[in-house]
């Protein structure tokens, strides 16, 4: 049976490693950057109040990353927020290979140019370690999500988690993927 894999990561495979290992200096394939999984997190506050909500939001990430999504829970009390330990909180999902890619295409080509007023994303949003994070918030520039079926509009955190030694080549990475950053 063959091994099929999706549009960018086969673009990867063949070509952007190549191109990535000449471009940067590298002197193995093992040191360019590589990104590693793709991490989606919806924060649901206003689940406290009122539970059903999180039902919608897991349906809605399904349909978003073809994966279901984890239920994440309160680690603690907090009487003012009226929270309560293990009280479910809001959802998140760890997407690797395929899928991982297939939302990554989906991302860049897809929903972001849905945004309004869209000029980029900021090129501030790596940590140390080369890790891109962005913060969308409407899950309706997403074409799985049925824009007359939304009761509540609501943001979600996405992280890409990239294997590289700076954030440079981590940014040389997602300019090949065509990953819409701003110039400094």
């Amino acid at each position: 049976m063959a091994v099929t894999y999706a549009r960018l990561q086969d673009a990867y495979l063949k070509q952007y490693r190549a191109e990535l290992k000449k471009e940067l200096g590298l002197k193995s394939i093992m040191q360019v950057p590589e990104l590693k999984k793709i991490v989606v997190n919806v924060g649901a506050g206003m689940a406290i109040s009122n539970p059903k909500i999180i039902d919608t939001i897991v349906t809605e990430i399904a349909a978003i990353t073809g994966q279901a999504p984890v239920r994440t829970r309160a680690k603690k009390s907090i009487s003012s927020f009226k929270l309560r330990e293990k009280m479910v909180i809001g959802v998140m999902v760890t997407l690797r290979g395929r899928r991982m890619y297939e939302f990554l295409d989906r991302l860049v080509n897809i929903a972001l140019p849905r945004v309004r007023d869209f000029n980029g994303l900021s090129p501030k949003s790596f940590d140390r370690q080369g890790n891109y994070s962005l913060g969308i918030k409407e899950q309706i520039i997403f074409p799985e999500i049925n824009f007359d079926q939304v009761d509540n509009v609501h943001g979600m955190d996405i992280t890409l988690v990239i294997r590289s030694d700076k954030p440079e080549h981590s940014l040389a990475l997602l300019e090949k993927f065509n990953f819409p950053i701003r110039k400094k």
